[in-house]
């Protein structure tokens, strides 16, 4: 029987104890550890010229999900009460929201070194050392908004520009695909500076710290972002049923994009699962 994903504003206090723990005894025991070494090794951007499965590409909806499931399954082997929350960044979108609460997810980080220190996964508790980065840095940090250089969370207009696109994604299928529901909310954008960056990739640079670039996974918050982004992939599908993932077929020999993408029905790492495995999770989860 399908379980519930919930908005993390509706959990018990009770869910947000069974949650934290999973994920804590699953850092404990290495497995979480090897989550981030899977999202470093798969962070390929467009200009690196080979194969891409995760990110700037068609495939960045189905291999997160994979991600957050194969997240859920080793986090129901420890507690089997325990699914991934999401959290709603149009509604729930100020450090005072109740995910970043220290029962929780703990708040944003100090001035200077941004450094979590509240909250079960501040450094200081001794069971959230990073292991696996883009830097040496050890502890988890955040800089909600960047003052530095500000910027907000994406909004439900936003959301619903997205949502009203009536096509998966198109040519040439990266970062600088103009129209396609995957590249909006994966939020590459036109422009320079924080224009850039919209829905999930501003979501991302609105956490700062450690959310930002391959090592985010670091920072438990992104599993209950991608939730959130699911989730939208969800209603979209809902939208347009007839609308479905693309490119059907591989882009063939001397396209710009041939065997940097996965079409379909190919194979994606690091599961050896193709697109087409990923498009119907409703027997497996919904959302509340």
């Amino acid at each position: 029987m399908a379980y519930t994903r919930k908005n993390q504003r509706d959990l018990t206090s009770a869910e947000r104890r069974r949650f934290v723990s999973a994920v804590l005894e699953l850092k404990r025991a290495g497995g979480y550890d090897e989550f981030v070494r899977t999202h470093i090794d798969y962070y390929v951007s467009d200009g690196e010229g080979k194969l891409r499965v995760a990110h700037m590409c068609p495939s960045f909806l189905p291999w997160h999900r994979k991600f957050l499931l194969e997240f859920e399954r080793a986090l129901r082997k420890i507690d089997p009460s325990v699914t991934v929350p999401y959290w709603d960044w149009t509604r729930d979108n100020t450090p005072a929201a109740s995910l970043w609460g220290e029962d929780f997810l703990g708040g944003n980080g100090r001035p200077g070194d941004h450094q979590v220190t509240t909250g079960p996964f501040a450094y200081a508790t001794g069971r959230w050392t990073v292991r696996h980065g883009m830097t040496e840095q050890k502890y988890l940090s955040r800089d909600f908004g960047r003052p530095g250089d500000p910027i907000t969370l994406p909004t439900a207009a936003d959301v619903d520009t997205a949502l009203r696109e009536r096509t998966y994604d198109t040519a040439p299928w990266n970062s600088t695909s103009a129209t396609g529901f995957r590249n909006r909310v994966e939020g590459w954008g036109p422009g320079t500076g924080n224009a850039r960056f919209q829905l999930h990739n501003r979501v991302h640079r609105w956490v700062g710290g450690l959310m930002l670039g391959g090592g985010s996974v670091n920072d438990p918050v992104f599993w209950l972002h991608h939730a959130y982004v699911d989730l939208l992939w969800s209603r979209w599908q809902a939208r347009n049923p007839g609308a479905g993932y693309l490119p059907k077929d591989p882009p063939p020999l001397g396209d710009p994009q041939y065997r940097k993408v996965a079409a379909l029905r190919e194979r994606m790492g690091p599961w050896n699962v193709a697109p087409s495995e990923l498009l119907d999770h409703s027997g497996i989860y919904r959302y509340a």
